[in-house]
């Protein structure tokens, strides 16, 4: 029976994926560990595994087109086999009814040669039955090295009644807790896995369809005759392909590796191509010999390897010399969105146009705050920057002033007990907000350590969803572009953002005489349906006495 390859939910803020590269074609043999694509989300480029053995006979969405969140992308299953009726509907659990009312007239055709294919033929009948009116929760790959997850919450038990959009369960893989989507309507008829349990990719959590459907015969079929009959198809079927593939594509896939590729992590393709490195000669250290990032890093090429690419590169042809245009030619260049820009415009759309903004200016002698830096970083573990002494501010700035600290919700407004502070970083693909958990709770140079390893993160595309979600208050800092003052769009759910300039020393008058000082302005952003104008002001007030005065913050 085929097997429906979907959109995976790789991020919590995911709703599509671009497929930035697929790595079989149809009619290729693919194994249930083999990677078949990969897909740029909003927050980084992931591997896809489809978890079936078989034939590649389907591929739903082409390179560089987006596909929704459990949209079929690809279909595996028998050379030859009619995959047809997995794309009427929604596939899956509805396709199975086609198949079963075609399968209808067979048994009395095909129960003669023996009493034990009439068997098999019941147990397919009832397993069809029960698919007709249930839908499996498989669990999802929620991380590109993922292979089994924890049960942390079930936010749902058996009998209870759950909507497509409802969240399952709270799941804990080896990167993040992250939440589970069923994508189905009806009654939670079975729940596999326990709180506090694991289960391995791809493995059943749960089913859910109509009330009183049997879910035994999918169980069953899971763990003997459903399970084993894909495997033992694909082992059978896989000489037929590989004998009538051209002579000319198999050499290469030989030399390439064992299953025609090479096994590397976006990022090490990425590096290797920056450092001109052949990503074929690189020796693998992760799972399986994939290459990872430390082993393009570590990889020193071979003294003959500079012989042979001069060779090579007197083989291909010239670079193209780019046309002339002359000067006032009208002319132009489409980049196709990245899937982080999509998600940046949305949801600072969304903010921009239905929070009401007002701004707050103030300025800040930082004269104090220069001095207190430079005593602390002679006996800090870690280098602190102004950035770390604002964020430490502002979060015992938000302590005192917990109106500030909140959310809008409609109906309601949500009063943060914690303070979690996000501080906005500039990647190649836009601007994402790693978080401060608990800053007011933090030292100094421990605000400094965690920032460094969330920039470092969110430049490598390592980021996972804890380490950017949860912000309670943003601080978004340009001074060190030397930007005096700006204003920023507020980054929901917080009610207020902080923005940052430049300290520049300038000259001012103290009791008659003319001094020079340094002074830095922030600008805050406020929801006005959370913060009113005192609120705000009153909260940049303390901040104020906190960077003027560093040593309060140690009290």
């Amino acid at each position: 029976m085929a097997e429906v390859i979907r959109m995976p939910l790789l991020s919590d803020t995911m709703t599509e994926g671009v497929i930035a590269e697929w790595h079989k074609k149809v009619g290729d043999t693919v194994k249930s560990d083999d990677i078949i694509a990969e897909v740029e989300t909003d927050k980084a480029t992931m591997e896809v595994m489809g978890y079936a053995d078989g034939t590649l006979l389907y591929i739903g969405v082409e390179k560089g087109k987006a596909a929704k969140v459990n949209e079929i992308i690809a279909i595996v299953g028998k050379p030859g086999e009619d995959y047809k009726p997995l794309l009427e509907g929604n596939g899956g659990a509805q396709a199975a009814a086609p198949k079963a009312d075609a399968a209808a007239p067979a048994p009395k055709a095909e129960a003669a040669p023996a009493a034990a294919p009439a068997a098999a033929q019941v147990d397919k009948g009832a397993l069809d039955a029960a698919l007709k009116d249930a839908t499996v929760i498989r669990m999802p790959l929620l991380s590109d090295t993922m292979t089994e997850g924890k049960i942390v919450t079930w936010n749902k038990k058996v009998g209870d009644t759950v909507k497509s959009d409802d969240v399952l369960a709270e799941v804990e893989t080896d990167k993040a807790t992250m939440e589970v989507i069923g994508y189905a309507d009806g009654t939670l008829l079975y729940v596999g896995v326990p709180e506090g349990q694991v289960a391995k990719v791809n493995g059943i959590i749960a089913i859910v369809g109509k009330k009183g459907t049997n879910v035994e015969p999918i169980l069953a079929a899971e763990t003997s005759g459903g399970a084993a009959a894909p495997q033992a198809a694909a082992t059978g079927g896989s000489a037929a392909p590989a004998a009538s593939a051209p002579a000319a594509e198999a050499a290469p896939a030989a030399a390439a590796s064992g299953d025609g590729r090479v096994k590397a992590s976006p990022l090490a393709k990425k590096l290797a191509e920056e450092k001109g490195i052949d990503i074929s000669q690189v020796p693998g250290t992760g799972d399986g010999g994939r290459i990872v990032k430390k082993d393009v890093d570590s990889f020193v090429p071979s003294k003959a390897a500079p012989a042979a690419a001069p060779a090579a590169a007197a083989g291909a042809p010239a670079p193209k010399v780019a046309a002339f245009a002359p000067a006032g030619q009208e002319g132009h260049t489409d980049t196709p969105v990245s899937q982080m820009r999509k998600a940046i415009a949305r949801r600072l759309g969304e903010s921009k146009f239905s929070a009401p903004h007002f701004y707050l200016t103030m300025e800040i002698n930082m004269d104090k705050a220069i001095e207190a830096r430079e005593a602390i970083n002679k006996v800090s573990p870690a280098k602190v920057s102004f950035n770390d002494m604002v964020i430490k501010a502002c979060a015992m700035a938000l302590r005192q002033h917990p109106d500030v600290n909140s959310s809008w919700l409609g109906d309601t407004i949500r009063h943060h007990q914690h303070i979690h502070i996000g501080s906005a970083v500039a990647v190649d693909e836009g601007l994402i907000v790693p978080v401060i958990r608990f800053a007011d709770q933090k030292s100094f140079s421990q605000i400094a350590a965690e920032t460094k390893v969330l920039n470092d993160k969110a430049k490598n595309k390592k980021l996972q969803p804890q380490d950017y979600t949860g912000n309670t208050f943003t601080v978004s800092n340009l001074g060190m572009m030397g930007i005096e003052q700006f204003t920023a769009i507020i980054n929901p759910p917080d009610s207020a953002i902080l923005a940052v300039g430049a300290i520049k020393e300038t000259v001012i008058v103290e009791n008659g005489q003319f001094k020079a000082t340094n002074v830095m302005k922030v600008t805050m952003s406020c929801d006005h349906r959370t913060v009113d104008g005192a609120v705000g002001s009153r909260f940049l007030v303390t901040l104020k006495g906190y960077l003027e005065n560093p040593v309060t913050m140690f009290v």
